[in-house]
């Protein structure tokens, strides 16, 4: 198992350069043996440039939170309890970022010719309409909240 974590930093580890940690393997089933590659990054990433699974294995991709975060990602993570009032990665947070850091975003990943679109998918774990449907779908099963402005 270590060599396919080995083979992954080969592989990705130039995106190191761009905020991706490599933070190893982690057990998440004990009962199924399930591990992952756990890494994380910066909310400014092309996640296109990394894979779902790397040789069986799946991604765990956590986003790294600062206190820089852009105002449309900023909760208050001191109330109890906050996750269960605001995702904050709701699909209408990204939308609202790109919309108003568009030119920001795409110098942050020295792609000037970048669409809207593409952006958004580079900045959703890769795939923006996948991660909304998924998002909507929790909602649904009472699993998320709901976005909302406040």
């Amino acid at each position: 198992m270590f060599e396919i974590l080995k083979s992954f930093e080969t592989k990705y580890g130039h995106l190191k350069k761009k905020g991706l940690t490599i933070e190893g393997l982690s057990l998440i089933d004990v009962k199924k043996k399930k591990h992952v590659i756990k890494i994380s990054r910066p909310l400014v990433f092309d996640n296109r440039q990394l894979p779902k699974r790397f040789e069986g294995l799946d991604i765990k991709t956590n986003i790294k939170l600062t206190d820089e975060m852009p105002k449309e990602f900023k909760v208050d993570r001191t109330q109890p309890d906050w996750h269960k009032k605001e995702y904050i990665w709701a699909p209408e947070r990204f939308v609202k970022y790109v919309n108003r850091c568009e030119k920001e975003i795409k110098a942050q990943l020295n792609s000037p010719l970048m669409t809207k679109t593409e952006i958004l998918d580079a900045l959703c774990f890769g795939n923006y309409e996948e991660h909304k449907q998924k998002s909507l779908a929790l909602i649904k099963e009472g699993k998320l909240p709901a976005y909302s402005e406040n």
